[in-house]
């Protein structure tokens, strides 16, 4: 192969080369790593959402068989590090920020991977996660963790803790979002940065307006529902403790855990090779890591945790409420002059998470006059978190339609509304783009949809008798970049094996990294075994914000980089003219092997990094029914350099899919009495099928950036949803007449 052609391996829609082994089971997740003499533990669950655990009634469990041991917080041991509500404070223990790849760089965000980056850099969750480690007799959700059970297979540990009987002194609980008063301001410590944000005089803003939209969107509670649950198993070997993790980030996980038992991170290992979906529920450490730790040091032998369909609703996080007020004003011709955009969100009694619903409307249009403001209500319900673009998928609903609502008002094509306010620059920083294709992303979607088609009167196009909708939204997505590490090394076989600790979480990591060292090596990729998922590995951010391609990406092209060069230096001509034996030879007879840490430079101050791109959908709505149907999605999107056209499409594929769901489908309820999850499993929790599902049409704008990081990439995980659900609820608009603000959209709603 000559190197041209050896050049193309980055960008080529190769195979994935772990596909495979997960096609023939060959690929093992935590729960299935085989570990000798392994016990098998249960969480027992609070049945109450407030009050405290006055007794455990263990007495008849203990009997049954196979039972080993029963931990609750009157026996449980002692966890030294445990913080919050483990020892014992009433309220919000956590008030710093853990960097996971959520920093806004181009606003001086942190950038750092570990504890402690600052708040306002669009961190990750507290730093230090309020677990329930059987601490204290506390109760804050229904679902809690308040014991476990260990046993010797896991149908006896189910058995028995369904035999577990709880006594509890119960309290009423804050459910309801409408009737629960909003927490202090000083007390709000949004991700995005601050609560209050201002640009510009918003009120002379309005008044200069000819036309005014003042509407509130509401999104719902939205739970995580990876293929795998959450598992762990845990070993210890005297002090050393290795879990086998389904996660996201093995280097949080270590992290957390080893505070917890009081260990410095050398002493926990975590394990991770495949993890079956995450989409933020796994991006950081949880209850039951240490749980499964905790059993496993109390019963002498390797502990087995799985949580249970029903547990991922409440100990694991989701996507909290948001109730959205977006004003808008606009001039005849479609100028926007004012953006008031407030949101209010729930958390949990434990901890603080603000939703950055308001981070879109901030940099995404070009308007003078700008106030965007935070409100959060406590709720006693499981703590938030991450789930697949937060903040984006939110905020764009409400912001995109409330785009579509002034397009109306003004008559004016949604997409020339959009063009009038387009920002060459970032509003929010004053900062150059590193690059932006929004503009070829409107014109090339709405080709390919066919949007010169659309009669712009609503309720005006049909097909048989069906009512049909066409509508865009906009999406975007912060690109960021954070330190990593990579080692490579050229082995006497002549292959070249790359180790990097980051993780696989269905996205084609093992592939597109290593497609990037084949490239920045000039050899085959079936000669790169790229290998991740072991704390023992060189450290990387967790696999979330979108950072993995960029971040770890970045590492891995560096090492490969500099392994090159190392190799050049010992032979001149390097790998195209010297015999392996002969390099390793002059390298004293081993192989040659380097380390590197990558991070970001200064372009980080210089350039604001965002990804860019256009969702347009067409539904079909059935006038008498209401049934909404969404024959096909058309998606352009400006992403930097896409490292392998087959996963990438699969990625924005799969955002859309989800914003389906979000914008039809996606609801949790809870009983007002006691705050159970009603529909925690997925027969009632919506999720689109593939019946729910037509067309995907994905399209890339080619995009150089120079800045954003050394192989130009910017991420494709999350933006795919952005924009969707907005698309959708504005199509269903054009179809119906009617204005839907609030998700999902029920049949009620359009007849």
């Amino acid at each position: 192969m000559t190197t041209r052609e050896q050049k193309k391996a980055l960008g080529a829609p190769i195979d994935r080369v772990d596909g495979r082994l997960k096609v023939t089971g060959a690929a093992k997740y935590a729960a299935e790593y085989p570990v000798a003499n392994v016990a098998h533990a249960v969480l027992v669950t609070s049945t109450i959402a407030k009050g405290r655990v006055r007794k455990l009634e263990t007495s008849a469990a203990e009997k049954a068989p196979g039972v080993i041991a029963i931990l609750t917080p009157q026996n449980a041991p002692r966890i030294a590090g445990a913080s919050g509500n483990d020892s014992g404070a009433e309220g919000p223990a956590a008030r710093g920020v853990e960097g996971d790849g959520r920093g806004r760089g181009g606003q001086g965000g942190s950038q750092g991977s570990g504890q402690g980056a600052q708040r306002g850099g669009r961190g990750g969750p507290p730093a230090m996660r309020v677990p329930t480690l059987l601490q204290n007799d506390e109760v804050h959700y229904n679902g809690q963790p308040i014991g476990v059970v260990v046993a010797d297979t896991f149908e006896h540990a189910m058995a028995a803790m369904q035999m577990v009987r709880a006594v509890y002194d119960e309290e009423a609980p804050a459910l309801d979002m409408a009737t629960t008063p909003k927490i202090p301001p000083e007390a709000v410590h949004p991700l995005g940065g601050e609560r209050l944000y201002k640009r510009g005089d918003v009120t002379a803003g309005l008044a200069q307006a000819a036309v005014t939209v003042d509407q509130t969107y509401t999104t719902p509670l939205e739970n995580h529902n990876p293929m795998e649950v959450h598992s762990t198993v845990a070993s210890w070997e005297g002090d050393q403790l290795t879990l086998h993790e389904s996660t996201q980030g093995i280097f949080s996980v270590r992290n957390s855990v080893a505070k917890n038992f009081g260990l410095s991170p050398d002493k926990v290992r975590v394990i991770a090779y495949f993890t079956g979906g995450g989409f933020g529920s796994k991006g950081g450490p949880w209850s039951h890591e240490t749980l499964a730790a905790m059993a496993s040091r109390h019963v002498k032998r390797p502990v087995k945790l799985v949580l249970t369909r029903r547990q991922m609703f409440g100990p694991v996080g989701g996507r909290p409420i948001t109730m959205q007020r977006v004003t808008l004003g606009a001039t005849r011709d479609g100028t926007l002059t004012a953006i008031r955009h407030t949101s209010t969100s729930n958390t949990s009694t434990l901890e603080d998470w603000v939703e950055p619903a308001l981070s879109p409307t901030r940099m995404l249009y070009e308007v003078p006059n700008l106030e965007a403001q935070y409100d959060l209500v406590r709720l006693n319900v499981g703590s938030p978190t991450f789930m697949r673009a937060p903040g984006e998928s939110t905020g764009t609903f409400a912001l995109e339609s409330a785009m579509d609502e002034v397009a109306y008002a003004l008559k004016i094509d949604p997409i020339a509304l959009r063009l009038k306010n387009y920002a060459e620059r970032d509003p929010e920083s004053g900062r150059p783009w590193s690059s932006k294709s929004l503009r070829e992303c409107y014109a090339l979607g709405a080709e390919k949809f066919g949007w010169s088609a659309r009669t712009a009167e609503p309720r005006s196009m049909r097909d048989g008798r069906w009512l049909v909708g066409y509508g865009m939204a906009t999406a975007t997505y912060p690109a960021r970049r954070q330190q990593a590490g990579t080692t490579a090394r050229l082995l006497p076989d002549g292959t070249i094996d790359v180790r990097a600790g980051t993780q696989e979480i269905g996205c084609g990591t093992y592939t597109i990294m290593s497609q990037i060292a084949a490239d920045a090596l000039g050899i085959d990729v079936s000669r790169v075994r790229f290998e991740l998922g072991n704390t023992d590995m060189p450290e990387t951010p967790a696999s979330t914000g979108s950072v993995t391609a960029s971040s770890t990406g970045s590492a891995v092209h560096d090492a490969a980089a500099a392994l090159k060069a190392k190799i050049d230096q010992l032979a001149p001509g390097g790998l195209a003219s010297n015999s392996v034996a002969d390099i390793i030879a002059r390298n004293g007879g081993q192989p040659v092997e380097v380390t590197v840490t990558s991070k970001p430079g200064p372009e980080q101050q210089q350039y604001s990094f965002h990804s860019f791109g256009a969702v347009f959908s067409e539904v079909r709505v059935d006038p008498d029914l209401g049934i909404i149907r969404v024959p096909r999605v058309v998606t352009a999107h400006g992403v930097g350099r896409v490292l392998n056209e087959k996963t990438a499409r699969s990625q924005i594929q799969g955002g859309v899919v989800w914003g389906v769901g979000m914008a039809l489908l996606e609801e949790t309820h809870l009983d007002p009495r006691n705050g159970r999850y009603v529909n925690a499993d997925l027969a009632e929790y919506q999720v689109p099928v593939n019946a729910d599902i037509g067309t995907i049409d994905v399209h890339f704008v080619d995009e150089h950036d120079l800045y954003v990081n050394p192989i130009g990439a910017k991420g494709a995980g999350e933006i795919g949803i952005t924009g969707v659900a907005a698309s959708i609820a504005n199509a269903v608009y054009h179809a119906t007449g009617k204005r839907v603000r609030d998700l999902p959209i029920r049949l009620e709603q359009v007849l």
